[in-house]
């Protein structure tokens, strides 16, 4: 068993990561339904939330069935982080993340999110800042360094745990190389095995298959998983890695109409809590993943991503699900 503070997690947990435009309520109540262990909101801006920016104020929404959730926030200045972490306390997540791992260059430009890497002093001042303004468990989300010859992951596990920081999530890349190139997660394993570090170490970053996560779970040793991109269009990439770990077998892929449900309660779950004009409009990005590797698919999909009444798309979803029923995935 994996122990966040009071967070009780199973042993090996598999967390979703926190995606901007992606990890809202709907999607982690699809990925919780697949088998997610813990999730966390889209990051959210510490100066917006004080400003009381309507966008910043949604991503506060969190709901009972989706426990435990941890609300992630970033930012560059101390007293808006512990402002920002009072505000959010009084939603009641079950923990506070922090973001010193968004590579994006406007958040790195307000010297938050990565680029607080190369400043340790600073991290561990806006960290102390956020603990000290809840009573929850503090977690923090970051990269390996800024770039190649500056990698400080050792130092900042050190300096995090010693001022209470309840786990660590890495991501095994710097802030140079943004989304791409190797992954290297030597660099976690390290800290994973420094006699000091007694928080849970969380590894993250292109993990995208069941073989992939136990060959990282055994040759890394961490505590559990954050997966991101995987998961975007392809919920079940949760359960699969469980039933691999149990079994060694694979779970039969999901198939059309598994798909359609997927999306069908993704798009219900969207409207409900943004709007139906907004849900709808909002859905659009996720359908190409959804439907990924199905040939001849180009008529459905400018159907799904230019239809606006829900009834039409649904109908829409029912002709996806008569015509390519059987349909095999190569």
């Amino acid at each position: 068993m994996v122990k966040i503070g009071n967070i009780e997690l199973p042993e090996f947990p598999l967390l979703l990561a926190p995606m901007e435009d992606v990890s809202d309520p709907p999607f982690r109540r699809l990925c919780k339904t697949h088998g997610a262990d813990m999730m966390y909101s889209e990051f959210i801006s510490s100066e917006g939330l004080i400003r009381d920016a309507i966008k910043s104020r949604m991503k506060l929404d969190i709901f009972d069935y989706e426990r435990p959730v941890g609300i992630q926030i970033f930012g560059g200045d101390e007293e808006a982080m512990e402002m920002s972490s009072k505000i959010v306390s009084t939603v009641k997540p079950d923990l506070v993340d922090i973001n010193f791992g968004c590579p994006v260059k406007k958040v790195v430009c307000r010297g938050a999110g990565a680029g607080v890497l190369k400043d340790v002093d600073l991290m561990v001042r806006l960290t102390k800042a956020v603990i000290k303004g809840t009573d929850l468990p503090v977690t923090v989300k970051t990269r390996l360094g800024w770039d190649e010859s500056s990698i400080n992951i050792d130092e900042v596990a050190e300096r995090l745990q010693d001022i209470g920081v309840q786990a660590l999530t890495i991501h095994a890349r710097t802030r140079a190389q943004m989304y791409k190139g190797h992954s290297d997660w030597s660099h976690i394993a390290r800290v994973k095995n420094n006699p000091r570090i007694t928080m849970p170490i969380f590894g993250n970053g292109d993990i995208d298959s069941p073989e992939k996560a136990l060959k990282y779970k055994n040759e890394y040793g961490i505590d559990g998983i954050m997966i991101g991109r995987a998961a975007i269009g392809y919920p079940w990439i949760f359960n699969e890695i469980k039933h691999y770990f149990k079994t060694g077998e694979h779970l039969p892929a999901p198939t059309v109409i598994d798909r359609v449900e997927a999306a069908r309660n993704h798009l219900m779950w969207s409207m409900e809590w943004k709007g139906e004009r907004l849900g709808i409009v909002e859905m659009r990005r996720h359908y190409t993943n959804y439907f990924k590797g199905i040939h001849s698919f180009k008529e459905y999909k400018q159907k799904l991503v230019t239809t606006d009444e829900p009834e039409n798309l649904f109908a829409v979803m029912k002709e996806i699900e008569e015509v390519y029923a059987g349909y095999e995935f190569v």
